[in-house]
C-alpha cells in the first residue's frame, strides 16, 4: 500500500569494490552504478518521494541520474537544464502517483520534494497537471 510506504523512508547503502582502490571518482561517476539507478528509476519513477530527504538521499539519487560536475568548493554541481528536466518529470510523476493513491496533500508533498533540490513549484503547474490531457 502506498500509504504504508510513505510512513517509512528509504536510503541506499552502496557496497562497491573499485578495481583501482586509488580511483578518486565518486560513486555517481561509475557507469555501472549509474545504470543500476537508471533501471531503478525506470521501474519505480515515483521512488524519490519515499527517499530520506533529510539524510541527503534525494540529492544522491539525483546525482545518479542527472549530469553533474564535482567541485572541491561546492560539492556536486548539477547541470542546471538537466536538473530542471529531472525535477519537472518527477513533479509530474510523483504528483500523479500521490493523487492516484489518495495520499493527502499531494501538492505539498510534491512541492517539498522539488524544494529539496532548489526548485519552487507553483499552483499553476499543478492546475495544468490536473487538466485532462490533450487529444
Amino acid at each position: 500500500e502506498p500509504k504504508e510506504y510513505l510512513e517509512k523512508t528509504i536510503g541506499f547503502t552502496i557496497n562497491y569494490t573499485r578495481d583501482d582502490p586509488h580511483d578518486p571518482r565518486e560513486l555517481s561517476e561509475f557507469p555501472d552504478i549509474r545504470l543500476w539507478f537508471v533501471r531503478l528509476d525506470a521501474v519505480y519513477p515515483w521512488l524519490p518521494v519515499l527517499l530520506d530527504w533529510r539524510a541527503g538521499e534525494l540529492a544522491r539519487y539525483a546525482a545518479m541520474l542527472v549530469p553533474h560536475q564535482m567541485s572541491m568548493r561546492m560539492g556536486v554541481v548539477f547541470n542546471p537544464e538537466a536538473l530542471e528536466l529531472f525535477i519537472m518529470k518527477k513533479v509530474f510523476v510523483v504528483y500523479s502517483w500521490l493523487k492516484q493513491h489518495g495520499i493527502p496533500k499531494p501538492r505539498l508533498k510534491t512541492s517539498d520534494m522539488a524544494r529539496m533540490l532548489g526548485f519552487g513549484i507553483g499552483d499553476e503547474l499543478f492546475d495544468l497537471i490536473d487538466q485532462p490531457p490533450l487529444d
